[in-house]
């Protein structure tokens, strides 16, 4: 099985959806299946989460899931033929009425529309395959546009407005009832896309809360707002996602590598995962192999730091889902064994309440880099120290012990984390022998190696990490 430290989420569809090619996924060096609430009905998602648990129950392994709520996607309504061209320099109506488009009149999902826009602003279609400009609106139900860049407008494709300070609701009606579904199934993670700022988040895990869930929140950045209230969603969220596709077109085009460096810097240093969505290796959803260019972007972002890497289309709708994934887990792995990605300086502090166990963490990955200890062995109940020790991107292996399933599902999102179900608690010394020799048993360390315990004192207590211990594999 896989024991890649960055971490590999693929999005089930159609390509990778039965129980068979779920399994073949895993095994390939999957950690997270991401659900794209954009696509499939809750019955459909709800088989996948069934196969992954029972695969997870099958080999013994903590494969989480990631459930991707749409967020207020303006699209385009039905076109003509499924498609008519429009030239630059045309003029076109777009109506917030239902319309079946032609080349002249088109159908916006967003009520707000005419009212949202102004003179100037600027419309990207199908990823700014298609540019129009904004000349007038009747701020009611129908805006004119002029055709600077025309070409194929073809149905359902996505709008993009940069310049336009939108109005919708981070969560559409949509969203709320994916959103319970979501809940109900103890989905570990959830994504909220179109993040403009810090309080949509809030507006989220509140939401969760009330209906008593416990998934964790990924904060998407792909809006300009989201970048300028960067620090504060990233203080808020529990992990954030780079997603390039509409970050790619929401703001200029070369301004993304830099954006994409600052997120990863900023997360790590907030121990927040971190992932980096979209076009990783996208040739290969019809290619048998990646372009070299996509296998660069792989490399860096892995250099980077990144907690994470995602495929969208390479496996949900692509000609093999699998070698998708194996490709990517080989390009991981080799950075990771010559990459020079180990023992990062981070804040070391969070908050006073947390002063102990954020040192004792910052210690052991120092200790570990002094003495070559093969693993820093924690005990968790809430996943804080998997989160903290995983910041400093230590080079031992972090292996996590803790009664609580769901716990270990999310931590399949975390930079270097390995986790085992473990619910013995006697005594300190005990315990400590015990997990050792469970990893050893397991083939995770062997005689010899140097690993470092942390854990509370007095252990059944089970209150923050307070003790640290060097010892040999014996």
């Amino acid at each position: 099985m896989s024991f890649n430290k960055t971490k590999i989420i693929a999005t089930i569809g159609p390509a990778s959806c039965s129980k068979q090619n779920l399994k073949s996924l895993i095994e390939s060096g999957m950690n997270i299946a991401r659900l794209n609430f954009s696509h499939g009905s809750h019955k459909e998602v709800g088989q996948i989460i069934k196969n992954v648990r029972e695969l997870n129950d099958e080999l013994g392994l903590h494969v989480g899931l990631l459930a991707d709520l749409q967020g207020p996607k303006i699209r385009l309504g039905e076109v003509k033929n499924d498609g008519v061209m429009i030239k630059s320099g045309h003029q076109l109506t777009i109506t917030t009425k239902e319309w079946v488009g032609d080349a002249k009149k088109v159908y916006l999902s967003y009520p707000e529309f005419p009212k949202d826009v102004a003179e100037g602003d600027t419309i990207l279609i199908n990823d700014g395959k298609l540019i129009l400009h904004v000349t007038g609106t009747d701020g009611k139900t129908e805006v004119r546009t002029t055709v600077e860049h025309g070409g194929l407008m073809e149905s359902r494709k996505g709008v993009n407005l940069p310049n336009t300070k939108i109005s919708m609701p981070c969560l559409t009606e949509k969203d709320l009832e994916d959103l319970e579904f979501a809940v109900k199934q103890n989905v570990e993670w959830i994504g909220l896309s179109f993040v403009r700022r810090a309080e949509d988040v809030i507006e989220l895990k509140n939401l969760i809360k009330q209906q008593g869930g416990k998934s964790r929140v990924v904060a998407k950045i792909e809006k300009p707002e989201a970048v300028k209230d960067l620090d504060n969603i990233i203080s808020e969220a529990d992990a954030v996602m780079v997603a390039r596709g509409d970050l790619g077109v929401e703001i200029p085009m070369q301004e993304v590598p830099v954006v994409q460096k600052q997120i990863v810097k900023k997360c790590i240093n907030e121990s927040k995962p971190v992932i980096i969505a979209t076009q990783m290796m996208e040739s290969m959803i019809t290619n048998p192999a990646p372009t070299r260019a996509e296998v660069n972007d792989v490399a860096n972002a892995v250099l980077d730091g990144a907690d994470a890497l995602m495929l969208s289309g390479e496996t949900s709708v692509g000609d093999h889902p699998s070698m998708v994934v194996k490709a990517m887990y080989s390009i991981i792995r080799h950075l990771e064994n010559k990459g020079d990605i180990y023992n990062r300086m981070v804040n070391p502090i969070s908050c006073i309440d947390r002063t102990i166990t954020d040192s004792i963490c910052q210690s052991s990955v120092t200790l570990a880099a002094q003495a070559d200890a093969k693993g820093i062995i924690t005990m968790t109940n809430s996943g804080y120290t998997a989160f903290k020790i995983s910041g400093y991107r230590p080079k031992a292996n972090i292996f996590v012990f803790t009664d609580n399933r769901s716990i270990l599902n999310m931590l399949s999102l975390v930079w270097g984390v390995r986790g085992f179900y473990y619910d013995k608690y006697v005594s300190t010394d005990h315990t400590i022998a015990d997990l050792k020799l469970r990893l050893k048993r397991e083939g995770m360390v062997k005689v010899g190696d140097l690993v470092i315990n942390i854990a509370s004192m007095p252990i059944t207590e089970r209150g923050q990490s307070n003790m640290m211990k060097l010892s040999m594999v014996i």
